[in-house]
């Protein structure tokens, strides 16, 4: 059986670490790379790193930032924000990074998904959506509209047809982070991430919204999600990936234990 991931996500504004509730009121909480190299030794599986302001600023990543989580850590790693380019995506590789997230980017051009693909393989290609709620379901079938620029600008596109047209792009993953319970700590948002997951075949990561290891236990046994992204019950010490991982365990969840 496949074990179940894990993945600290580090959103980073002006190299530090930052959360808030909603993408708002964004509080400091540290430094990435120490971060990271403190989660990769407590046992994580994978990390997420989001510049979320580089595509907003127009500006490109990180890639020094990029360079020294790489020398930080020995476990896979995404990266996202101020990617325009296939050229973007290769320096971000190039400088220690297994995965390119692209957002705004492929709603805008979808196309970037397969160029990606074909330059560097699938597995390198995550797209990550933020889907939120709508009443217009003659719009939006699935009831979640997809926005862009941090909950900015809603796109009238719909989450399980994006989520389509992009496996068939060629993306090899899709994080599917609720806006409506980014930084809620009261759970995923279990019916989007469990509509994507069913509409493709390509793994899903639930984001937003966990608040302890019933809720990653939720995301993974009712809305299917392959792995789950946490940040707010990490960096406020809530807990650690040791204490999730023990705890998923005798939830009957397969993880990877230390």
């Amino acid at each position: 059986m496949l074990t179940r991931r894990i993945i600290p996500c580090l959103d980073v504004i002006n190299g530090r670490v930052t959360k808030g509730v909603k993408f708002q009121n964004n509080v400091d909480l540290g430094d990435p790379v120490e971060l990271a190299a403190k989660y990769y030794a407590e046992g994580c599986d994978e990390l997420v790193v989001y510049d979320i302001t580089a595509s907003h600023e127009r500006r490109k990543t990180d890639l020094a930032m990029v360079a020294a989580v790489a020398r930080a850590v020995r476990i896979p790693f995404a990266v996202g924000g101020g990617v325009s380019s296939v050229e973007d995506m290769e320096k971000i590789l190039l400088a220690g990074a297994e995965k390119v997230s692209v957002n705004s980017l492929a709603v805008s051009d979808s196309r970037i998904i397969g160029q990606g693909a074909r330059a560097f393989g699938s597995q390198c290609v995550v797209l990550g959506m933020d889907p939120v709620r709508t009443s217009d379901t003659r719009l939006c079938p699935s009831g979640y509209e997809i926005s862009t620029r941090g909950f900015r600008h809603r796109t009238g596109m719909d989450a399980v047809e994006w989520a389509r047209r992009a496996e068939a792009e060629g993306v090899g993953e899709i994080v599917v982070n609720s806006v409506d319970a980014d930084g809620t700590g009261g759970g995923f948002e279990l019916d989007v991430t469990r509509l994507v997951a069913e509409a493709v075949s390509v793994p899903v990561v639930a984001s937003g919204g966990a608040g302890c290891a019933a809720h990653l236990r939720d995301a993974f046994q009712i809305a299917r999600a392959d792995a789950a992204i946490v940040a707010g019950i990490l960096h406020t010490g809530k807990t650690t990936i040791p204490a999730l991982k023990r705890e998923l365990a005798a939830m009957g969840v397969p993880v990877r234990l230390a």
